[in-house]
């Protein structure tokens, strides 16, 4: 059923990557959030990182809104079930913002979801190096593209009042609003590594002081309340909001015979076949549980997957790899997802308990679904580091990045997906695993190269690629009644 949602937002977007994206996005959501506001925060793209202090300044879950990964098509719907009765949205965007998927023209781009979210654009604008040029700069990016309305510019890292001066003299005359100034302050940086921001979860107490910071630099440079007029001109949105529950009984299931990568295809069967979602409960007492991997180790996850995981029937626990030394009792499905076990490679280790209690469940036949840190987690060894050994693969930090989208079709039929089921990902890693497939691998590659990755064996589904399961809700479906045949 089609309904009109109507939340004011904004979305925050810059002329490239390092303008202060996250530094002004998070500190309006804290700001806001201050002032008593239930804020929505979302992220455009696949970045795991920025959500978790989106969610650390609002109180409320980081979302992305990633139009490759689940399609244009859902981007309206998840932010509606994201927004849902909040005072205010703010979507944080992505690169620069006309970039996207290379080769796909706008698809994935921040201007496209600001276009579907039918939401006006903040220009956040490096003046640090330009005065009068800062007008045609910011004349390029309104006129581009006349379907996206850009509102104001907030101008970050200006340098003294005679410069703040010749840059709204310069604004002014193009006839584009400055809703906030921001001075240098290297005291709010938040640091880095090699994929980006440290994650709140490596850095919880001075992630906190950082976020407080930035609230207060924005309240002192930003305008708010011009920022949420402007919001409110986001005019209503027709869309049904997603649901989990839904998605599970209507979602798609995109499956189809597995192309020829000269690798094995199906390798049995698997629960899941595109149907309605299962009492999962029934005489055996209780739902499944689905152990969840968390602590700083393993931060990456998106929120949808959890929700999937629940409303298909599982009991969704948390374990800290890092600390806990044995499964969640009565654990009958292992979920690792991605995050920095190359930074915590001694630690995991030595925690022998576990690694031995993972090996046994996966050698026992348990489903487990590993993306990325996960995958390296259960190899053999990172950098020297005896690992769960349940995969003969042994990995390593490296140079070179390894970034992008991708088009993957299940290769292996396995507890995560049925061969043939096609889904778009992203990978995000300086690492390498050897070899980089196994004997049943779990992916092929179709775009933009022709490869195939990653690893099925017995109920183990283990890849460098990062999916969104609310594009295929059926792997959610499929992964826990995986999980209840093991009770």
């Amino acid at each position: 059923m089609v309904t009109s949602f109507n939340v004011p937002r904004l979305v925050i977007a810059a002329p490239s990557s390092g303008s202060g994206k996250t530094t002004v996005a998070t500190g309006l959501m804290a700001a806001f959030s201050e002032r008593g506001l239930a804020v929505s925060p979302h992220k455009a793209g696949p970045d795991y990182i920025d959500p978790g202090y989106h969610a650390l300044a609002t109180g409320r879950p980081g979302r992305n809104l990633d139009a490759f990964m689940c399609g244009p098509e859902l981007v309206a719907p998840l932010f509606a079930h994201g927004a849902a009765g909040c005072d205010l949205a703010l979507v944080e965007g992505v690169m620069g913002l006309y970039d996207g998927a290379a080769g796909r023209g706008e698809l994935a781009s921040t201007a496209q979801v600001a276009k579907l979210l039918r939401a006006p654009v903040v220009l956040v604008v490096d003046a640090s190096s330009q005065s009068r040029s800062v007008a045609a700069l910011v004349h390029g990016f309104a006129s581009f593209d006349p379907q996206v309305r850009l509102g104001g510019v907030i101008l970050n890292k200006v340098g003294s009042d005679r410069h703040e001066v010749m840059l709204r003299e310069a604004l002014e005359e193009a006839g584009m609003p400055v809703l906030g100034v921001l001075r240098r302050a290297p005291q709010v940086a938040t640091p880095s590594r090699h994929l980006g921001l440290v994650p709140v979860a490596e850095r919880h107490t001075d992630a906190l002081a950082s976020v407080s910071a930035l609230a207060a630099q924005v309240r002192a440079g930003c305008d708010l309340d011009a920022l949420m007029a402007l919001a409110r001109t986001a005019p209503p949105l027709d869309c049904e909001a997603w649901s989990p529950a839904t998605a599970l009984t209507h979602g798609r299931d995109r499956a189809s015979a597995p192309p020829a990568f000269g690798a094995p295809g199906s390798r049995g069967s698997a629960p899941g076949n595109g149907a309605a979602p299962a009492d999962l409960t029934g005489a055996l007492g209780g739902p499944p549980v689905v152990a969840v991997a968390g602590g700083a180790a393993f931060t990456f996850s998106y929120a949808e997957h959890t929700e999937l995981l629940t409303a298909a029937g599982a009991e969704v626990v948390t374990y800290d790899p890092l600390r806990d030394e044995a499964l969640p009792p009565g654990t009958t499905g292992l979920v690792i997802g991605g995050g920095f076990p190359e930074m915590y490679a001694p630690e995991l280790s030595a925690n022998e308990p576990l690694r031995a209690a993972v090996a046994a469940f996966a050698a026992a036949g348990g489903p487990v679904a590993a993306e990325c840190a996960g995958l390296l987690y259960l190899g053999r060894s990172l950098d020297g580091k005896p690992m769960c050994g349940v995969l003969d693969a042994d990995a390593r930090m490296s140079d070179r990045l390894t970034l992008g989208y991708r088009e993957a079709v299940a290769v292996s039929d396995s507890a995560l997906a049925r061969a043939g089921t096609r889904l778009r990902g992203h990978e995000f890693h300086r690492t390498v695993i050897e070899p980089g497939a196994g004997a049943a691998p779990a992916w092929g590659f179709t775009h933009p190269e022709r490869r195939v990755e990653g690893f099925v064996q017995q109920g183990v589904h283990a890849s460098y690629l990062h999916t969104h399961w609310a594009a295929e809700p059926s792997v959610a479906r499929r992964f826990t009644e995986a999980a209840a045949a093991r009770r």
